[in-house]
């Protein structure tokens, strides 16, 4: 009997550039990498500006700062979130399938 060969269990990295739908994909993939960086920074700016608030005076600018962090943070945060799995299934999808 002739063996066939088995499909590598690794993952191979795959040319975007021969199928659309992967190049687009990767673009989305880079741009909801870059919304999560930015939308955890301003978690971030927002929890220090309210610590600094409590331990010095809790001043306006320093609501404002905690304020506009939490917004900034969950508007970027939420799709980008929903997104990057979005992608990382239709991936997954792909790869199952042998596309």
């Amino acid at each position: 009997m002739t063996s066939t060969p088995q499909p590598s269990k690794q993952a191979s990295t795959v040319d975007v550039s021969s199928d659309p739908v992967r190049a687009k994909r990767a673009v989305i993939d880079r741009w909801t990498k870059l919304a999560k960086r930015i939308g955890y920074l301003s978690f971030g700016v927002s929890i220090v500006a309210v610590f600094a608030g409590l331990a010095t005076s809790f001043s306006p600018l320093v609501g404002q700062l905690a304020t506009g962090g939490l917004v900034v943070g969950s508007i970027l945060l939420a799709p980008s979130i929903v997104l990057g799995y979005a992608i990382k299934a239709a991936e997954k999808e792909d790869r199952v399938n042998g596309n």
